[in-house]
């Protein structure tokens, strides 16, 4: 017994040095169920907040699609209120993203956004990420054929466990208490 082999497996790092060439040692990919719970915490607390500002009508004008086929004047208030809810959620992850380095859903699930290299994000990539983000929002689409793609693509070696957001921005979700100290410091 005493004389067997005893070997050391030597690991090739973190699934992020894996898969990314440039990521830190240490840093970890976040995992996909924590970007969905993340991003569903933003959306009921931004719609909780329109449907409080507007005494509780904001969701019952938002899912009523019979204003469509009603005159101008009913018309005109859906798609405003349509336009609001965009707009808000475009606001909120950008400025969120700006001034804290993420939204609160992903500070809530331990999320941090950064580039390929665990370096943050500068402000000028907010607007664009926030903007793609609002495809999730699109009725009955959004959902179904951009968020399942892109749950599969974050699932997915091949794909570097990055949605198709992420590449475009050159981003990846990462945990961030596996981030380097100097990106640490950076996030609020």
């Amino acid at each position: 017994m005493a004389d067997d082999i005893v070997e050391v497996y030597q690991g090739g790092g973190t699934l992020a040095q894996a898969v990314l060439g440039s990521a830190p040692e240490g840093m970890l990919i976040a995992p996909v169920w924590k970007r969905i719970c993340a991003f569903m915490l933003d959306v009921v607390m931004v719609t909780l907040v329109l449907e409080v500002i507007t005494r509780f009508k904001f969701l019952s004008v938002l899912i009523s699609w019979n204003y469509l086929t009603e005159t101008v004047d009913y018309m005109f208030p859906f798609l405003v209120t349509w336009f609001i809810f965009f707009m808000s959620f475009y606001l909120y992850w950008k400025y969120s993203g700006r001034s804290l380095g993420r939204s609160f859903g992903q500070r809530a699930f331990r999320i941090a956004i950064v580039h390929d290299n665990g370096t943050v994000l500068e402000l000028h990539h907010w607007g664009p990420r926030a903007f793609g983000k609002l495809l999730y929002l699109l009725p009955i689409i959004g959902p179904l054929m951009f968020g399942l793609r892109d749950i599969l693509a974050a699932r997915s070696q091949n794909q570097e466990h990055r949605t198709s957001l992420d590449k475009k921005n050159h981003t990846v979700a990462a945990v961030d208490w596996s981030l380097p100290l100097e990106a640490r410091q950076k996030l609020r």
